[in-house]
């Protein structure tokens, strides 16, 4: 039986260039990258020319990109940190950021006993743009807003450039969780107002366990990691230079093939969509993602026309077909509450049906996509 990988916003399949890249620096690089011999130099002038052409991704300065194990440290850093030490008095976000994001606030509000504001969204889990500028006028505490770029579950899609206008506006600090767009759209930094953006390798067809973040040279963080000097002071810890090398390696081949890669995926999703409708008439797509001018190309999230008895099947009926795909965030996989996305947009009806995510990559096919849809609507109409 071949198997069917639609869950790729969860993490994808490892490009086989990365893992090449990865063995040969695995292999000859192993010195620590902060020894002072020629193993060490080696290796220290492979972090640098990865960190220069991350920089170069998004036209910043090497100087502004830091290596780190991946999302979450990267969000957790930029919070704390912003709390901490550059004396953020109130955050401004809403309830369906990641986890990342969304628990370490309420952390930073009991522990710091910061002000927590978060904005209103519509049906589609979009924000009132007005709402926010709104909010950042209303007193003179120092704010920082954070709002993810692609919603890791329903993809709705940020206009980061009004966002980052309007924090400058009111100067306010602008943090945006990017990993769900950081290998598929182009994000030109030095024409944005944003002073932290996130990234993690694995999401672009490169390794787990290694990221980065940016932070605007005008807005200095300090270290939530105690030990070392390495990354310039923010991250201690020896560099993995072998992830470094890979992420850097997926990262060039996921813009060098961006539209290619972006239209195949767009196709994928389109004939998924008319197929959903065509065979699956009663289906609802949560948030609009059928409308690909305001959600993501990469992903669907589907309500289907299935009792709440029937649905305990679901996933088990799909997975003993060999087609991996999700409920939500896989960090919530196995809470007893559901999606906390989908419980801030969807009525009590829709919430009593299951909803799946499916998530697309460059190795998908319309085969598979059909075999997919088959597979749904041969449950559904199963007794």
């Amino acid at each position: 039986m071949d198997k069917i990988y639609f869950d790729n916003a969860a993490t994808t399949e490892i490009d086989p260039l990365v893992l090449s890249s990865i063995n040969v620096v695995m292999k000859e690089n192993y010195g620590n990258p902060s020894s002072t011999h020629s193993f060490g130099r080696s290796s220290r002038a492979l972090v640098e020319k990865a960190r220069k052409k991350v920089a170069e991704k998004f036209n910043v300065s090497s100087g502004e990109i830091f290596f780190t194990s991946g999302g979450t440290e990267s969000d957790n850093m930029v919070l704390i940190s912003a709390v901490r030490d550059l004396n953020v008095q109130t955050i401004v976000t809403t309830k369906i950021e990641h986890h990342a994001v969304l628990n370490v606030v309420k952390y930073l509000e009991k522990t710091y006993s910061i002000k927590i504001i978060y904005l209103k969204l519509n049906e589609d889990g979009c924000i009132n743009y007005n709402d926010l500028e709104e909010v950042l006028s209303s007193n003179n505490s120092k704010k920082l807003v954070s709002l993810m770029h692609v919603n890791n579950e329903i993809g709705t899609v940020l206009d980061i450039q009004k966002v980052g206008d309007i924090c400058k506006k009111y100067k306010s600090l602008f943090h945006s969780d990017t990993v769900q767009s950081i290998g598929r759209y182009k994000i030109d930094l030095s024409s944005l107002n944003i002073d932290f953006i996130v990234g993690s390798a694995h999401k672009f067809h490169g390794p787990k366990g290694i990221g980065f973040l940016y932070v605007n040279k005008n807005s200095n963080i300090d270290s939530i990691i105690i030990g070392g000097k390495q990354e310039r002071g923010l991250r201690a810890g020896t560099e993995s230079v072998h992830n470094i090398c890979g992420l850097e390696t997926a990262l060039n081949l996921a813009y060098q093939n961006l539209e290619k890669d972006k239209n195949h995926i767009k196709r994928l999703k389109n004939h998924f969509i008319s197929e959903l409708k065509l065979k699956i008439p009663a289906i609802k797509f949560n948030a609009n993602c059928d409308d690909l001018k305001s959600n993501t190309y990469t992903l669907l999230n589907v309500c289907l026309p299935i009792s709440k008895e029937k649905s305990v099947l679901l996933e088990f009926n799909l997975d003993i077909k060999g087609i991996a795909c999700s409920r939500g965030s896989a960090c919530q996989s196995g809470s007893l509450k559901g999606s906390h996305v989908l419980n801030e947009i969807l009525n009590d009806s829709d919430l009593e049906k299951p909803s799946i995510r499916f998530s697309f990559s460059k190795f998908n096919t319309i085969n598979e996509v059909d075999q997919v849809v088959d597979s749904l609507k041969s449950f559904i109409e199963s007794n």
